[in-house]
């Protein structure tokens, strides 16, 4: 099967053409007809199996021969859950539409000055990407509206639901008109999913290419073993000595992530990180950078993990295993794409365990453990355990305070026991009633950090 055969346009199978593709995905075969045969449509695949283009083509094909998006109007709308994801899906519109002149796109995301995107809307677009918050500042601000529109693509749904983005893709959704075609296209369809795919589509063709939550059967997985101190010594050394040049890391916070890439700069690296706290240009020219060449190792969080499309990634290293077991699967995906071969690390210590055994769980295979000389982790009798109680005499607990004994005594501040004072017939002698503030029985509170001793707790 080639993509004429799935009865596209000749303006667009000369840019499909010229992007070096020949023969469509499984994903593709199956939506492309289903799209122009404008039926609601409900896809889920893996990561990296031409999803995009899936929606993309259909998309511009039925679009071209209709009115022009008219000032200030939207013709279909493509909601993406990150910046990075809508300026890639952006690239792919102006791609695969280059040689439909009439169709004019545009591309919306926070983190930038929103008065060119205002400026670009005005004319009208035919095809707008947009990541939900933005989306809705420029509404607000009627900067567009959505009478024309025909089509609605909720692109990655899973990951806007995982993101928190259910109250904004709702209040999009009243903004819209019924009447249309909508598409849902994902790595995975959750139950969560599901039940807000009852109010989107309707009577969708549903379309499953492979079982969920897998993982591309073109990557090579494995793990290792490693004390969690070594970590960043252990990727500096994998990196040289597997000859890594390109090398996607993943870390779990945005401050691991700061710190990582440092730790690769000092080593002589090439490294920059790339998370939510970063400025739209800084990622994007780090972005840049990575796909030059120019940087070898992109440390980021799972909020890119689904916005990144490099072609031909061989390496992506788990510096820390995601909390979320699917966050696996979507992370490895970026290796492994359009057929190539790829390679997951994951770099394991001892705490991260519960979360590897869930991975497996999910992905429903082991994955192979290698060690790396050096950098063994050490044998758990070897771990001191410093929860552990230190022995004591007369059997207490370690960090437990005694409580008073029979004799009087109390311990001091070294831990050792002390006699308590006597009187002259070898009595205990009574404790002395030590007078608060200046007198009187007001209390008064004691100057300095001791008198409010008590009330900090």
């Amino acid at each position: 099967m080639d993509f004429q055969s799935l009865g596209l346009i000749d303006p667009l199978l000369r840019a499909v053409a010229e992007q070096g593709y020949d023969r469509p995905s499984p994903i593709q075969a199956q939506a492309i007809p289903a799209v122009l045969g404008g039926s609601d449509v409900m896809a889920a695949a893996q990561t990296g199996t031409g999803k995009t283009a899936g929606f993309t083509l259909p998309l511009l094909q039925r679009l071209e021969p209709g009115k022009p998006a008219a000032s200030r109007q939207v013709r279909a709308l493509v909601l993406t859950p990150t910046r990075e994801l809508a300026a890639q899906v952006g690239e792919s519109v102006a791609e695969y539409g280059k040689y439909l002149p009439a169709l004019r796109s545009a591309v919306v995301f926070g983190g930038v000055n929103i008065n060119p995107q205002i400026n670009r809307l005005r004319g009208g677009v035919d095809v707008l990407v947009a990541t939900p918050g933005r989306l809705l500042d420029l509404y607000q601000q009627k900067a567009m509206s959505f009478d024309q529109l025909e089509i609605l693509v909720l692109d990655e749904a899973d990951r806007m639901l995982d993101m928190g983005f259910i109250h904004d893709i709702r209040k999009v959704l009243r903004l819209l008109p019924k009447q249309r075609q909508t598409l849902m296209f994902s790595a995975t369809f959750s139950n969560e999913i599901r039940t807000l795919a009852k109010t989107l589509v309707r009577s969708p063709k549903e379309i499953d290419i492979s079982p969920r939550n897998s993982t591309a059967e073109r990557v090579r997985q494995w793990v290792v073993t490693v004390d969690k101190r070594h970590k960043a010594a252990l990727l500096t050394h994998l990196i040289g000595e597997q000859q890594w040049f390109q090398v996607l890391v993943f870390t779990r916070t945005k401050h691991g992530a700061n710190r990582l890439a440092k730790q690769l700069e000092s080593a002589g690296i090439e490294a920059v990180a790339i998370h939510g706290n970063k400025s739209q240009n800084a990622r994007t020219r780090a972005l840049a950078g990575f796909k030059s060449g120019d940087v070898r190792a992109l440390v980021a969080t799972d909020i890119a993990a689904r916005g990144l499309d490099i072609d031909q990634l061989p390496q992506v290293v788990n510096f820390d295993l995601p909390n979320v077991a699917e966050d696996y699967v979507h992370r490895i995906g970026r290796t492994g794409r359009a057929g190539a071969d790829g390679e997951a690390v994951s770099l394991v210590s001892g705490e991260d365990q519960k979360l590897l055994k869930g991975i497996e769980r999910l992905i429903k295979q082991p994955i192979e453990r290698r060690q790396v000389t050096n950098f063994e982790p050490p044998a758990v009798a070897d771990i001191p355990d410093e929860r552990e109680p230190r022995s004591r005499p007369n059997g207490s607990r370690s960090g437990s305070r005694s409580g008073p004994r029979s004799d009087g005594a109390s311990p001091n501040k070294s831990g050792q026991r002390r006699s308590a004072p006597r009187g002259a017939d070898g009595k205990p002698a009574p404790r002395r009633r030590r007078r608060r503030g200046g007198g009187g029985g007001g209390g008064g509170q004691r100057s300095g950090n001791g008198g409010n001793r008590a009330s900090r707790g």
